[in-house]
């Protein structure tokens, strides 16, 4: 398909095809002896998982990074990027309940609670904090929150991007050359944002499997990840110690 009727069919603009070309994102596999760009079926699948990488937010930048790696699954991520979007979704109707139940409040046919008011908001507030806190004390929590607040939303894309790439690693030794340095990149992120010795290292791994909470979160990126992390990051603080 020429560059035109790849616009007229994905909604995607010419000129931004042109840009994603012009960076190295998605350059179509032929061209015509005049100079016609000549997309073929494999860039539409690859147009279809920037489309959806940037439904879930991630830069241009991180997607490249994500389908340039070596270790990139395209129906890996397919299945990443529903379990993200079906949790975004539940998290939209819990706003739009909120919303509706607020008008039935302002026509005085039915009374909310305070909290009922609220529900569905989230401002990222971390269901772990309490138990940070209990473990490790509160200013290195306090400290923790100051510098990840330094870097703002991107903070968040870069932890997403160090999830997918360690899922599609755990099917590996988690004691491989391919696995540990996916897991020190783990380790070198969290102590950007926080202050990690090798031991509180190994200690928050473990509670990857005994909290079922970091287990749920964690296997939304590939079934058995939490189990892969949590042996990875104690192999990693063994050989470092």
């Amino acid at each position: 398909m020429k560059v035109k009727e790849v616009a007229q069919l994905t909604g995607v603009s010419v000129r931004t095809l042109h840009h994603y070309d012009d960076i190295g994102l998605l350059t179509p596999d032929d061209t015509t002896e005049a100079g016609y760009r000549l997309y073929s079926d494999d860039n539409l699948a690859t147009l279809q998982q920037i489309l959806f990488f940037r439904e879930l937010g991630f830069s241009l930048k991180k997607i490249k990074e994500l389908l340039d790696s070596p270790s990139f699954d395209r129906q890996e991520a397919l299945e990443m990027q529903r379990r993200m979007l079906i949790e975004e979704r539940e998290r939209l109707d819990r706003v739009i309940e909120t919303i509706e139940k607020t008008i039935q409040h302002e026509k005085g046919e039915i009374m909310m609670t305070n909290e009922e008011k609220f529900k569905g908001f989230d401002f990222s507030h971390n269901p772990y904090e309490k138990e940070a806190r209990d473990r490790w004390g509160d200013k290195a929590v306090d400290k923790a929150n100051k510098k990840a607040a330094q870097f703002g939303p991107e903070i968040g894309e870069e932890m997403n991007l160090i999830y997918f790439n360690l899922a599609s690693l755990r099917h590996l030794d988690p004691a491989s050359d391919e696995a540990q340095t996916g897991i020190e990149e783990w380790f070198e992120f969290l102590n950007k944002i926080g202050d990690y010795s090798l031991e509180a290292f190994a200690g928050l791994g473990r509670m990857y499997v005994e909290d079922e909470r970091f287990t749920k979160n964690i296997d939304q990126f590939g079934e058995g990840l939490a189990r892969f992390m949590c042996e990875g990051m104690g192999v990693y603080a063994n050989k470092g110690k």
